[in-house]
């Protein structure tokens, strides 16, 4: 494990840290049955019954875990 030789000051501890900054996720805008859904790219979609109930997930069409 790496070990600092000297002390890191306090104003350059804070000038680090303060570069990490969280970012607004970027959504995709898609239409289905004449509905516009956002979702996050590359991430599997949870396919709903007509009751609300969640059946599976789903990825590019395709059927990728149970719930």
């Amino acid at each position: 494990m790496a070990v600092p030789k000297r002390k890191m000051s306090r104003s350059n501890t804070h000038a680090r840290r303060a570069q990490w900054k969280a970012q607004v996720p970027t959504l995709v805008k898609t239409v289905e049955s004449g509905k516009v859904v956002y979702s996050l790219p590359h991430r599997a979609k949870v396919v709903e019954d007509s009751a609300g109930t969640p059946l599976f997930f789903e990825y590019k069409g395709r059927k990728v875990a149970d719930v």
